[in-house]
């Protein structure tokens, strides 16, 4: 009994647990916003692919 109030009281692993989801939120939320910026980036460099193949001077 003794050994599982101590195994209930011990909280030296929580803070790991606690850094690695933080992480893995972060991670999350960068992978997110890269992909937006490179969908963005895409699709800006297709409409100057088409403007100089078309000979276009305005955008």
């Amino acid at each position: 009994m003794k050994l599982i109030r101590n195994l209930a009281s011990d909280e030296s692993g929580a803070t790991a647990i606690e850094y690695g989801l933080l992480v893995a939120l972060i991670a999350i939320a960068a992978i997110a916003s890269l992909q937006a910026v490179g969908n963005e980036l895409s699709t800006t460099m297709n409409k100057i692919g088409t403007t100089m193949s078309n000979g276009n001077t305005a955008a």
